[in-house]
């Protein structure tokens, strides 16, 4: 059976870019992409996704860098995609990941590394909802939150999805 799991490249990974070596790790892999949204994190989304560490200290830290440039949300779906695809993105920290992981080939630092995927099926679940509402399509589907990308002459978009 298949599971869905989110993925999040961060600001870094994009500013980096770093997008199509990452996504194709993924392919590799042979997880199908159901879903792909460019946003810009707002603090109110960060206190929303990252509730869990909004005490600590380092949270402001934490907004500063999320709502610092544009993030690409995926929907990956595959056999047991949730633990494949944590497995793949290695260790918070880029120092005790695991050569051959995302983190531990391309990550420079604990704070800004490139990427988010979600821990448990039931995580998967809520953020999938978080980002995506309730509902994906059996299809690839393409979302634009319109502050990322705007259409217009030299745009690849003619409309934004």
């Amino acid at each position: 059976m298949n599971e869905k799991t989110l993925v999040i490249l961060k600001p870094d990974a994009l500013r980096r870019k770093l997008v199509g070596e990452i996504l194709s790790r993924f392919e590799r892999l042979g997880l199908d992409l159901l879903a792909v949204k460019m946003i810009t994190f707002t603090e109110e989304l960060c206190r929303e996704h990252y509730a869990h560490l909004a005490g600590e200290e380092f949270f402001p830290k934490i907004v500063e860098y999320m709502t610092s440039g544009p993030s690409l949300v995926l929907v990956l779906s595959g056999p047991r995609a949730v633990a494949f695809v944590r497995r793949m993105v290695g260790a918070t920290d880029p120092l005790e990941a695991d050569p051959g992981t995302i983190r531990g080939d391309l990550a420079v630092s604990s704070r800004k590394n490139l990427i988010h995927a979600s821990s448990s099926l039931e995580e998967a679940v809520t953020e999938i909802a978080r980002f995506f509402g309730d509902g994906l399509g059996r299809r690839t589907e393409l979302h634009c939150d319109n502050r990322c990308c705007q259409p217009g002459e030299g745009s690849l978009l003619s409309t934004c999805p």
